[in-house]
């Protein structure tokens, strides 16, 4: 059994091929593909249940502001099929389950409600339904309180959950005083639902000794670990929380996956048996957050060619009663309103209004594109106020490379491809042909009218917490010579296990199938960041490689002593295609790991990886928040009804830069996912309160996401040739979030077509989402405010 594997050899060929062995950079499936189209991928709602498990469901509150006066819940105990009902006073440790302001969001209101849908009771009973009927059964006295319910209302009442923020650079003021175009404006951006298709979901079964297992939903399980710890009063060592997968999470598991894990926690500890919380789609939507939505006003100076001088933007963000994640939302839209342009002269205010809503919360892009959109607008408007192409105005303000590079908050652009990206688009998408075209097609039309814009992205990578921007793993080698793999990110479908599976690959020269990754896991990986801001390929798939290299290194020393005869050193050893190369002798993969694990070689390791260069002053907004920047463009085309306000996307062509991709495969897959989603967030997904502040958009069938059939039936979707200038991992970009916002293309080709019907005289006074009603609404107010010159000289009948 000890006699050492006969190395063999290879020919040159052969030899070459193993050179050329590479893992990264190629289209692979997605790890868990087959699962998900065979249904046998395993959501937290798959796990089978142990004997005796008990389901939960929440008690909400059906008032957007008020005291509770009074709370009966006799009948919800009385109904058949009830075990227990948990309210704040039963709550052994901290009733909060807040991300950063510690005490401004209770898990169960306390004496007071603060939004229609905010939790007040838990019901445990031996089944979902039951525990659901039941919940309704509550009978609460309340003395109703003023409710705020707009970011306008919030900004009058000067209602915060976080002290304003503001950024300037230059004198804005002075610059708009003197410019030779002077434009002030306001307009409005709705927020989103993340509408992922998994709902928020937690199960919790109690283990010995005070310990706690929760399997949940959730983009951060180190998070849900500590707020289980602090609800339940015990040490984060009890509390283990595991995630395989989620289907979809888009930030929205972020931070408010806390509240259900807390409330299954609880109920599981005060009852010793296990207890799941899974809410219907409703009651989902009615508690949680949303993307933030914010009003603008806006002022700016600008020169007979589009060149902006100076301008100054005040942005206000509907938060919801606590503050949840909205500094850091608001920051960052802060920080992206710049976007692709140098503002040399520029004021940016931010004001996060506390309202009686929903807390809102992480949604993908996590307020870049709602501080990009403001600036996007602003040049739309300043180029047809100047009858010129948005095109030529937003490259004239374009960031340069080497001057007019630095941004206000004071980073460096120093890896600008905007240029030649934009410039590569606009000759594939025919851009400037086909918007002739289109002038030619309205100047024929007078119902049906067509738009088109092209609109860039700069977005910035990491986290604007800079100590979030650290990562752990594990890799373990088995004498068979499989490759198991924990990290601290979540699989929520973009492909992060699949990435880090490659980089493992790749690392230890093996093939792909060979390394499987293992659900995130708390009491692995510990001192996890959340898998958002675009970073869990960049952190998780670095502290892989970390990992992966030790064992290298560590079996490369162990092979030149055993294989190449004293004449090969270390680094001279090569891992490729399954095998060992020492010199020319070619060994199996599996035969070194045998004979390692034989001389004793410890085969598992851990990895760490921390983003260097960051650095952040909050108070004075200035540093550098990002690593580096991804970057992008899309050029849409699209055609309105002006009689009834309907549109459709004709084409989308979008050009992507994530640098040397690691897996384009996936990495398109992204960008068409993103550019779908943004398009619904900017044309269809409209969140509507009502004036008592109840959300009556609630459910799929008032709360209108994109389908298949709102696809442009010509989708065109390229990445961009490049490598990114930081030794990010194998030089790839991040891709999640960027692609959001380049939709914005769709948005800016409606407003073009709607200003068509004013011969592109007037800036339409349209506000997202624009829907079918508001586009209707903007071409009224568009022809109202036509010139009467034009009507004259065109002749059209009104």
């Amino acid at each position: 059994m000890n006699q050492q594997a006969e190395p063999f050899l290879k020919d040159a060929q052969e030899l070459a091929e193993l050179a050329d062995f590479t893992q990264v950079h190629v289209s692979r499936p997605h790890e868990s593909a087959h699962l998900h189209v065979t249904g046998r991928a395993t959501y937290t709602d798959d796990i089978p249940v142990v004997a005796g498990t008990l389901h939960a469901a929440l008690g909400l509150s059906q008032k957007a502001h008020a005291r509770i006066v009074s709370i009966s819940l006799d009948k919800v105990r009385a109904t058949p099929g009830v075990v227990a009902v948990f309210t704040a006073a039963d709550i052994p440790g901290h009733n909060d389950c807040a991300p950063i302001v510690k005490g401004d969001d209770p898990v169960l209101a306390d004496g007071v409600v603060q939004y229609v849908g905010q939790p007040v009771f838990i019901v445990v009973a031996t089944s979902h339904d039951t525990a659901r009927r039941a919940a309704r059964r509550a009978q609460i006295d309340y003395e109703e309180l003023p409710a705020v319910l707009t970011a306008q209302q919030a900004r009058a009442a000067q209602q915060s959950v976080i002290p304003p923020m503001k950024l300037a650079r230059g004198d804005a003021g002075a610059k708009l005083a003197r410019a030779p175009h002077r434009e002030r404006g306001e307009m409005l951006l709705g927020g989103q639902e993340q509408f992922y298709l998994e709902g928020q979901i937690a199960y919790a079964v109690p283990k010995d000794d005070d310990g706690m297992h929760v399997w949940c939903s959730t983009q951060h399980p180190t998070e849900m670990q500590h707020l289980v710890a602090h609800v339940l009063n015990v040490a984060s060592h009890n509390v283990l929380v595991e995630c395989r997968r989620m289907g979809g999470g888009f930030g929205g598991k972020e931070s408010q996956s806390g509240l259900f894990a807390c409330c299954a926690a609880l109920a599981a500890w005060k009852l010793l048996c296990p207890v799941k919380l899974r809410p219907d789609r409703d009651d989902d939507m009615m508690i949680t957050g949303k993307r933030h939505d914010f009003h603008y006003t806006y002022d700016v100076g600008y020169d007979d060619d589009g060149v902006i001088e100076g301008v100054s933007v005040d942005m206000t963000s509907r938060c919801g009663f606590s503050a949840d994640l909205s500094g850091p939302v608001m920051t960052r839209a802060v920080c992206h309103f710049d976007n692709a342009y140098w503002l040399p002269d520029v004021s940016i205010a931010g004001f996060c209004g506390k309202t009686n809503t929903q807390s809102n919360t992480a949604f993908r892009g996590f307020g870049g594109p709602q501080g990009a959109f403001a600036i996007e607008y602003i040049i739309d408007n300043v180029a047809r106020s100047l009858g010129l192409d948005p095109l030529d105005v937003r490259r004239r303000n374009l960031y340069g490379k080497t001057e007019r590079n630095q941004t206000p908050y004071g980073q460096i652009v120093e890896d600008n491809v905007l240029h030649e990206l934009i410039g590569e688009l606009e000759a594939t998408s025919h851009y400037r042909a086909r918007r002739a075209a289109v002038r030619e097609f309205n100047a024929r039309n007078d119902v049906l009218k067509k738009g088109i814009a092209l609109t860039p992205v700069k977005f910035g990578i990491a986290f604007n917490v800079t100590h979030f921007n650290q990562a752990g793993a594990l890799v373990h080698i088995y004498t068979d010579g499989s490759v198991l793999v924990n990290h601290g990110g979540t699989e929520m479908g973009q492909g992060l296990n699949t990435k880090v599976a490659q980089v493992v690959a790749h690392e230890l020269g093996v093939r792909f199938s060979r390394v499987r990754v293992t659900a995130t896991d708390t009491s692995k990986v510990a001192n996890t960041s959340a898998t958002a801001a675009s970073t869990g390929s960049d952190l998780n798939g670095k502290a892989a490689q970390d990992a992966a290299r030790q064992l290298r290194e560590r079996l490369a020393a162990f092979a030149a002593e055993r294989y190449g005869a004293g004449h090969v050193t270390p680094a001279a050893v090569r891992f490729a295609n399954d095998s060992v190369v020492v010199g020319e002798a070619v060994v199996p993969f599996d035969e070194v790991i045998a004979n390692a694990y034989l001389a004793r070689v410890q085969l598992w390791s851990d990895g760490f990886y921390a983003t260097p260069k960051l650095y952040w002053d909050q108070a004075k907004l200035q540093g550098r928040p990002f690593f580096y920047y991804s970057y992008g463009a899309a050029v849409s085309e699209v055609v309105i009804d002006t009689l009834t306000g309907e549109m459709r996307v004709l084409r989308a062509d979008a050009l992507h830069d994530v640098g040397a991709s690691l897996n384009p495969a996936l990495d398109i897959g992204q960008v068409e996912g993103g550019f779908i989603q943004g398009m619904g967030w900017l044309t269809t997904e409209e969140l509507w309160w009502n004036d008592g502040g109840k959300l009556m958009t609630h459910a799929p069938s008032t709360y209108k996401i994109p389908t298949v059939n709102d696809m442009p039936p010509d989708f065109r979707v390229n990445l961009f040739r490049n490598r990114n200038a930081e030794d990010s991992i194998h030089r790839s970009k991040a891709v999640g979030e960027p692609p959001l916002l380049l939709p914005f293309s769709v948005f800016f080709a409606i407003r073009d077509a709607v200003s068509s019907v004013a011969d592109y005289e007037v800036n339409p006074p349209l506000n997202a989402p624009a829907t079918s009603e508001a586009i209707l609404k903007a071409v009224g107010a568009v022809r109202a405010m036509r010139k009467p010159c034009a009507h004259a000289a065109q002749g059209v009948r009104r």
